[in-house]
């Protein structure tokens, strides 16, 4: 069965599974202790300790091992914060961080700090310019990712790097999806990744704090990992996880798997357009990643596209409201302003077929095509979803395009009554179904209101908009959920 989520977690490497099971039996004991056994642990860690150095371009006593990727970003944030308490208590970061950042800057506010959000422009890219306009004397700490874990957009970690040093603000990159592609270049301050995204044991963080930088670990502490990182460390896994990470360095082996992958990836982001109608790729088309594209479906539950894929023998993600526990749209999509229902996030892990991925574009058109069948959808697209036009829709009652509130009132509030799609109670996208449904039933320049409950639905009508040349006027308040304007122009 083709495994296509590798930016979740990769397969356990070879390597990882070798140094694994031979470290059981030399590094179980305590390293701390100065008995035979507690030396060859020390020894087993110290030599993990330098190869993930190694990897990520600094030195060993830079680098801590911590119980995951979210405890390396958690240390490193509340550290760094911590150490430059008398500097600053602004914490800056880019809206589509992954939410272990996000988090982090959340106690950090709760504790009496601030933070700025940087945005992101469609392609999910922060400026390097809008980074320095928004360094202030006040700054303490700038966190950037690598590239982004949803749609793969490669940050200018680089460009901003050199910000942050010439302001004298610490950057503490997170580089959980790129590190298994070569070292992060720029020079930042604090780097924080995860193993198992690169196909080392579950369970293994890395928190690297460069020489020089201010950091006052926060949290219980002892005397281990510098007092970074309490608790006995598990030598095996972290043997195993940078074993894993010496071997994708080894050679050409990384550089290229990276060009084989990429070539799959961009067999994949021009025939999926190709292949099934009103479909939107996101994510930067040259900043990303080689192994992760990211697209979404018009029309399309996600959950459902997800489970009919597993059905088909694929193992995809997705960031669509419909397959998370909360209930709303991805955070990174919503940053990016693009469509969220339908989303469907395919990473290749190494060593993935061209045979796999060529079976995939043969599967996905038919399994879009039953999804959006079984919610009434033809899969012709939006002119035969028009012709289809029927319930949800009714005679615009005068009072409804007068409600007041919300962005875009006074833009929405000056247009004429038009019709009305009641689409409240239902999620997305079953509201941008009935919209698209009853667009072709204004004249060009009238407008169809739709009234809906559904967080994705303000980010969904907005994309379907754009997607298919539509004027999204704007959003009101209503009595229940929003009204959200659309005016005809095709």
């Amino acid at each position: 069965m083709p495994y296509f989520d590798a930016a979740s977690a990769a397969p356990l490497h070879p390597v990882a599974r070798e140094a694994l099971l031979a470290s059981l039996d030399e590094g179980w004991a305590d390293p701390a202790r100065l008995y035979r056994e507690g030396r060859r642990a020390r020894l087993l860690l110290n030599a993990a300790r330098e190869a993930a150095a190694e990897a990520v371009g600094c030195r060993p006593d830079e680098v801590v091992f911590t119980p995951s990727g979210t405890q390396a970003v958690h240390s490193g944030v509340s550290g760094a914060l911590a150490a430059r308490r008398r500097a600053g208590r602004r914490l800056l970061h880019s809206a589509v961080e992954h939410s272990t950042v996000l988090h982090a800057a959340e106690v950090h506010t709760a504790a009496g700090g601030s933070r700025t959000e940087l945005a992101v422009d469609r392609t999910g890219r922060v400026a390097a310019g809008d980074v320095a306009a928004a360094l202030s004397p006040d700054t303490a700490l700038v966190c950037l990712q690598s590239a982004n874990h949803e749609v793969g957009t490669e940050q200018p970690v680089e460009e901003v790097a050199a910000l942050c040093q010439e302001a004298g603000v610490p950057l503490l990159v997170d580089a959980a999806q790129s590190l298994p592609w070569g070292p992060v270049p720029g020079g930042w301050s604090l780097l924080a990744a995860s193993a198992h995204k690169w196909g080392g044991p579950p369970g293994v963080g890395l928190l690297a704090v460069r020489k020089g930088t201010r950091f006052a670990p926060q949290g219980p502490r002892d005397e281990r990992e510098a007092g970074r990182s309490p608790g006995f460390e598990n030598i095996p896994a972290i043997v195993a996880a940078a074993a894993s990470l010496r071997a994708l360095r080894a050679g050409q082996e990384t550089a290229t798997e990276a060009a084989r992958l990429r070539k799959l990836v961009d067999r994949i982001r021009t025939r999926v357009p190709e292949l099934v109608p009103d479909v939107e790729v996101v994510g930067h088309p040259v900043h990303r990643l080689p192994h992760l594209v990211t697209f979404s479906c018009l029309y399309v539950d996600g959950e459902a596209l997800l489970h009919e894929l597993d059905r088909a023998g694929f193992s995809v993600s997705s960031g669509s409201s419909c397959t998370s526990s909360t209930l709303t749209p991805s955070h990174v999509l919503r940053a990016m302003g693009v469509l969220s229902e339908g989303n469907v996030r395919v990473s290749l892990p190494y060593g993935t077929d061209e045979a796999e991925v060529e079976r995939f574009l043969e599967v996905l058109p038919t399994v879009v095509h039953s999804v959006r069948e079984r919610l009434g959808v033809p899969a012709e697209g939006r002119e035969t979803v028009a012709a289809t036009a029927g319930g949800g829709t009714e005679a615009a009652p005068a009072a409804a395009a007068e409600e007041p509130g919300g962005p875009g009132d006074s833009a929405a509030s000056a247009e004429p009554a038009g019709l009305v799609v009641d689409s409240l109670g239902k999620r997305c996208p079953l509201p941008v179904i009935e919209l698209a449904k009853a667009i072709l039933e204004v004249p060009v320049g009238g407008t169809v209101t739709v009234l809906a409950d559904d967080e994705a639905a303000r980010l969904d009508i907005p994309a379907w908009c754009a997607m298919r040349e539509q004027e999204y006027v704007g959003e009101r308040a209503a009595e229940r959920g929003a009204a959200y304007l659309v005016r005809r122009r095709a």
